[in-house]
């Protein structure tokens, strides 16, 4: 009985303390700027920032990020990649598939020579879309 208890109670604290590694962020957009890579294969201009207010949710729970635009873009977390810092950024990388099945890279960066400005990259094959972003409390 006693092993069962102590069993029970080693149970509890892992779950619990597996539980407390995982958390969501939720941001808020302020701007949206895209790129379209031309059939010479190189990524065009970026075209003019346009003002959005989208909020963005980072689940590490769910292994699942979303953007909530009037199409809302969900993003199933297949890979977690390595923080990656450097003397002007600091990037939160994540491979994923989004809600189409279409493979993309997710970027959530801090440009440190910018006053920490918070910028969200969404990647694909053909297309990179940037938003501005900044913590939604």
């Amino acid at each position: 009985m006693i092993k069962l208890k102590n069993i029970l109670v080693l149970l509890f604290i892992f779950l619990g303390l597996n539980q407390g590694f995982s958390q969501a962020y939720k941001f808020k957009t302020t701007g949206l700027s895209v790129s379209v890579k031309s059939p010479n294969g190189k990524f065009g201009d970026w075209s003019e920032l346009k003002p959005v207010s989208i909020v963005v949710n980072l689940d590490t729970k769910k292994n699942r990020i979303a953007i909530y635009s009037e199409v809302i873009q969900l993003f199933e977390i297949v890979e977690y990649s390595p923080v990656e810092e450097s003397k002007t950024d600091l990037i939160y990388g994540f491979v994923c598939k989004d809600n189409s099945g279409e493979d993309c890279t997710l970027s959530f960066i801090t440009r440190k020579n910018q006053k920490n400005r918070q910028q969200l990259y969404v990647k694909y094959a053909d297309r990179v879309l940037a938003y501005n972003i900044v913590t939604f409390e």
